[in-house]
């Protein structure tokens, strides 16, 4: 059930940063972007405590990616 759950939210996470900048055509918006690579950050996060099961890993990621995905955010 869980490589059947990943075949359908591994595309639509692969897609949610092409969603961010496509709004750039219609008017960018740096909140609605903000709120896709927090979503992404949330799943990376949860992905390393489920792979690694360290605490220790769990907090520096999280720390650490949204950090290093909200300043990948563009300017505007």
């Amino acid at each position: 059930m869980r490589r059947l759950i990943s075949w359908f939210v591994a595309p639509l996470v692969a897609l949610v940063p092409a969603l961010a900048h496509a709004e750039g055509v219609s008017g960018y918006s740096r909140g609605n972007a903000f709120i896709y690579f927090m979503a992404i950050a949330a799943v990376l996060v949860f992905g390393i405590h489920d792979t690694f099961h360290k605490k220790w890993m769990t907090w520096v990621g999280a720390v650490v990616i949204p950090v290093v995905l909200y300043l990948m955010l563009p300017d505007k």
